[in-house]
């Protein structure tokens, strides 16, 4: 089979990192991780193409040559997703889809014009897939009912499809799953509770195709929660420590995990001999009780602001994940969250409104409430950066802080402040054995940094400033710190993007609308609010 795998468009968001990508020249931070593992799952005489819409043109030769199009995205991806269905389909090919969005809601991708659904994790439904194609089915749902998949039974992404000029890292999947209960989070409905790994010879098999495949740059460990089994990652780091020795550590590595890392002193050891450069931890917020309702309780352990810096004493420099808009939120939490990210020195900070997500616990809650916000109504609601569901205090009120928030996390002056305090804390990483001078790309950024940060801003003082000291005080931290003044193009130019879609957005709303509130019925018990570690950051709203 000709099979043309199609990589559906993102719109602009934290993520997409168009500021920065423009300057290192790359046209997509990762690649289609899900569609190189649908490659890999297939029959391997098959002929396979992989458009991937962020990096490339999908051609009208690409739609000929093709005897089936795949297609695998998430919710962001939706309206690119949708609109690729209908184009094959315009031209009788065969369309089959799959993917976390679709399998959340596969009434859309049937609404689309979808021939195949295969839904679930592929190594349970591609195989029932391909034999339907080799009866020659031309329509089918292929669902793994909540089966889960054995992750040491998934092969190596086909890496060979892809062409890695067009991106800035490189993609690699450890664990599926996470053993948290976060009420807003779709993570433990699509992939279970208890997370599933991979072998760490599998993990390393991985690492050397992409070494041998001429890959050189960083690689993100895309688990949702990489330390979600802790028993399982601890001898994969030590696999790590020796393969990255072997080579004189080719690779950076980046990954997402919960704040509890900071409790493991062996971990974060582990980790930083391992080359992990930065990790994502998802916050959320300061606010204990918003935290206890969303049962996020994993970050009420210790002080989240010691957390953070024992993680950036490790090496490793934290981006953090914000949400505005739990029920019961008290005036003020855009402020709060604002502070405690300026306390903790989170360089990357990324702030949105709450969303209730398909399938999620909270959106079932927010449906029996009678809270949803129908799309057919609202649409805009549930494809941009306003919620889609009422809240217990005006959105008028929410927008208002999310905006003010946003504007003050990406002012260069209280960047620069924040990724100084940062950068001054920030713990030395494996030393190479080689020295590894700069190529030619790596100086037009360093320059453009320079540039922007040290000659046009108003804040070129501070800059100097705080890049002289950490060159005398704490020179390891000075090249982070570079670093974060790169990414920082993207997000002070995302943050006018965010305030001009919800301006939008909220111009088609009445005053009636945008003052619409609503208070939740009691709970039958009142919540328990467990002890908080001492720390200014923690505030115990409407205790």
């Amino acid at each position: 089979m000709r099979t043309l795998l199609i990589y559906p468009e993102f719109p602009p968001s934290y993520w997409s990192y168009e500021g920065l990508l423009k300057m290192i020249g790359k046209k997509a931070l990762l690649p289609p991780l899900s569609l190189i593992t649908v490659a890999a799952l297939l029959p391997q005489n098959w002929d396979f193409r992989l458009v991937d819409c962020n990096a490339n043109d999908l051609t009208e030769d690409d739609w000929e040559w093709a005897e089936i199009v795949m297609i695998s995205g998430m919710i962001v991806q939706k309206e690119s997703m949708t609109d690729l269905i209908k184009a094959g389909k315009r031209r009788n090919k065969l369309v089959a889809v799959g993917g976390p969005y679709y399998t959340s809601v596969p009434d859309d991708a049937s609404n689309a014009g979808a021939d195949f659904l295969v839904l679930g994790e592929g190594e349970i439904t591609i195989p029932p897939f391909v034999e339907a194609i080799r009866r020659g089915e031309t329509s089918g749902v292929f669902d793994a009912n909540d089966e889960k998949a054995d992750m040491t039974q998934s092969p190596v992404p086909r890496y060979d499809l892809l062409k890695f000029s067009n991106y800035s890292e490189m993609s690699l999947q450890f664990s599926r799953g996470c053993p948290f209960l976060c009420e807003f989070c779709d993570i433990i409905i699509l992939y279970g509770r208890k997370p599933r790994t991979k072998t760490p010879d599998q993990v390393i098999e991985e690492l050397q195709t992409l070494h041998d495949l001429g890959w050189n740059r960083s690689v993100f460990l895309v688990d949702d929660n990489f330390i979600g089994n802790k028993p399982k990652v601890k001898p994969l780091l030590e696999a790590i420590v020796k393969w990255q020795q072997k080579y004189d550590y080719p690779f950076p590595l980046t990954t997402e995990a919960s704040v509890n890392l900071a409790e493991d002193p062996e971990l974060l050891e582990l980790m930083r001999q391992s080359y992990f450069c930065a990790v994502f931890l998802g916050i959320e917020t300061p606010d204990v009780d918003s935290l206890v309702l969303t049962k996020k309780t994993q970050n009420l352990r210790q002080s989240l602001t010691d957390q953070v810096k024992a993680i950036n004493r490790a090496g490793i420099r934290v981006m953090g994940g914000f949400i505005i808009g739990f029920d019961g939120e008290k005036a003020g939490a855009g402020q709060r969250i604002a502070d405690f990210i300026d306390e903790s020195g989170i360089p990357h900070a990324m702030l949105n409104m709450l969303q209730a997500l398909p399938e999620t616990h909270l959106m079932d809650r927010l449906k029996k409430e009678g809270r949803m916000i129908p799309e057919t109504d609202h649409a805009s609601l549930t494809q941009g950066n306003l919620m889609n569901f009422i809240p217990t205090r005006p959105l008028r009120e929410l927008v208002k802080e999310h905006l003010e928030c946003n504007q003050a996390l990406y002012e260069p002056k209280n960047f620069l402040a924040r990724t100084y305090r940062s950068s001054m804390i920030l713990g030395r990483r494996p030393s190479r054995e080689k020295t590894h001078w700069p190529g030619p790309r790596e100086v037009f950024v360093l320059l453009v940094v320079l540039w922007r940060q040290g000659v046009i801003r108003s804040s070129r003082r501070a800059f100097w400033r705080y890049l002289l000291q950490l060159s005398k005080k704490n020179p390891a931290g000075a090249h982070g710190f570079i670093i974060c003044c790169a990414h920082f193009e993207h997000f002070y130019e995302y943050r006018d993007h965010i305030r001009e879609d919800i301006e939008a957005q909220v111009s088609q709303l009445s005053d009636e609308e945008l003052d619409r509130f609503m208070i939740p019925p009691k709970a039958e018990k009142p919540l328990k609010k467990p002890k908080a570690a001492n720390s200014t950051q923690v505030h115990f709203v409407g205790a």
